[in-house]
């Protein structure tokens, strides 16, 4: 029997990432504005442990997602819209490693060591190199407002399909719409 819904755990995933993104996103783009202070450095740490809690559970999410299929797209979707769809989503998961990644790179060669959560020192992901973070630091910032750009047009594609195509995309991945 094919289903219509992404399991439990994919949706758990799912809405987790989502929350934690656009928190870590609206943290970042807060935060490279703001004055030296104390207020700023907590923010920075909070942004690279939101970035290595993202990274992990991106990597949980590509593993259950290699290993569960996903429900298939409505028969009514026309072929384009399938194929965007499908790009879309691996530019998506694409930049949920990219995204971290770079942050993590940065901060390594700034000379910044992470400590998730202030308990869990983690290894440079590259050695100290003040050329080597002013190179990186754009890319990552670029990478984030890339990822954004996507979440958007992931959202407005989801919207779209609920409101007027009324196909059930959307319902797949809400926990609390009719379950098929």
């Amino acid at each position: 029997m094919t289903t219509t819904r992404y399991t439990f755990v994919a949706l758990g995933l799912h809405w987790l990432l989502a929350i934690m993104i656009v928190a870590s996103f609206g943290v970042g783009t807060y935060m490279v504005d703001m004055q030296m202070s104390p207020s700023r450095l907590k923010l920075f740490n909070y942004h690279k442990w939101a970035g290595v809690t993202i990274l992990a559970l991106s990597a949980a999410r590509l593993l259950w997602r290699l290993s569960h299929r996903a429900p298939p797209l409505p028969d009514t979707m026309p072929g384009w819209q399938r194929m965007a769809s499908h790009a879309t989503h691996m530019a998506l998961y694409g930049l949920f490693f990219a995204v971290p990644l770079l942050g993590w790179a940065y901060s390594s060669a700034a000379g910044f060591p992470i400590v998730w959560m202030g308990l869990v020192p983690l290894p440079d992901f590259v050695g100290k190199d003040r050329e080597l973070a002013e190179l990186i630091k754009p890319f990552h910032g670029l990478a984030a407002w890339l990822l954004a750009s996507f979440v958007v047009l992931h959202v407005a594609a989801a919207l779209k399909h609920h409101f007027i195509d009324k196909d059930g995309v959307l319902a797949r991945m809400l926990p609390f719409l009719n379950r098929r």
